[in-house]
């Protein structure tokens, strides 16, 4: 990374009035996510990307429950990571402006369901109010954040949501029944799960806390429609400014914001471990390495 470079994109971002990030898989990372397509591959025995689909739920609840039950507990165990700080604090303004002075609006548009950017958020809150006021002083207010500044298209790991009356409620307790942590414990390593077949009874599995249909995982599935759209396309508008970080140009629509940004006289920073030619040729600052080292180097007021 060239100190040059860096300073272009630092002077861009100066002037940048509405700023959007697209986040995708190379931002948790770090923290332990595994992705659907690093070298080890999730549930390495089994095709994971057919495993996230409302036919593979019909077809299979029993094995599709599992494999969330797995990623439910990766997440759990994951931390933000440095990334996720830096994008955390553009949400409030009085750290943004440190490095955007002229920053009107921020979002933080991604693809990730592990809540970790949200979780990092919460952290950076704490932080800034966590200081002890002097004797006499009243104690610090919650510092301000941007209006709706992130949203999670693909839905949310920990949400469980009816098949039938739609009722949706975040749950982060594990198990959430008894036989999927017996089927956990039953695998000696998740490559097990395509080799060793495990068949829980639907009544087995996470039932609605309303109407006791049976539940689902709140995520987005591939065939579904991603969450928001209306707003993203509002915010992508306006947009001045595209971070995209740990992404690519491979899943729609996602994939299509940074082009619509740069068409509309915009700039687009790419922060990525191994952008395609594709991604590379669509930016004006390329930044080629893992986010999590890469933000903090080029934005050290946030870090």
């Amino acid at each position: 990374m060239s100190t040059e470079h860096a300073d272009a994109f630092r002077e861009a971002l100066r002037s940048s009035k509405h700023i959007v990030v697209i986040a995708g898989a190379g931002l948790s990372a770090a923290s332990g996510i595994p992705t659907y397509h690093d070298g080890g591959g999730l549930w390495r025995t089994l095709d994971a990307t057919a495993l996230a689909s409302p036919e593979a739920f019909r077809d299979n609840p029993s094995l599709v429950w599992q494999f969330y039950h797995y990623r439910r507990n990766k997440a759990l165990e994951a931390k933000p990571n440095a990334a996720h700080e830096v994008v955390a604090k553009m949400s409030v303004p009085q750290c943004l402006k440190q490095v955007a002075p002229d920053a009107q609006s921020f979002h933080l548009i991604t693809q990730n369901i592990d809540r970790l950017s949200t979780v990092a958020l919460q952290d950076v809150l704490k932080n800034l109010t966590s200081d002890s006021p002097s004797s006499g002083q009243a104690a610090k207010p919650r510092p301000a954040v941007y209006k709706n500044t992130i949203l999670e298209m693909h839905g949310r790991l920990f949400d469980v949501q009816c098949t039938q009356c739609n009722y949706c409620v975040e749950d982060r307790s594990t198990p959430l029944t008894a036989a999927l942590g017996a089927a956990d414990a039953d695998l000696r390593t998740y490559q097990d799960a395509g080799t060793k077949t495990i068949d829980i009874p639907e009544e087995q599995l996470p039932r609605c806390a309303k109407c006791r249909a049976l539940a689902r995982p709140g995520v987005v599935w591939f065939n579904e429609r991603p969450l928001y759209l209306d707003e993203i396309n509002n915010i992508m508008f306006k947009a001045d400014m595209c971070l995209v970080i740990g992404t690519s140009s491979q899943v729609r629509p996602a994939s299509t914001y940074a082009y619509r940004v740069r068409r509309r006289g915009g700039k687009v920073a790419l922060f990525n471990l191994d952008p395609s030619e594709k991604d590379i040729a669509s930016a004006d600052f390329v930044f080629k390495g893992p986010c999590e080292t890469l933000l903090p180097a080029v934005l050290p007021e946030l870090h």
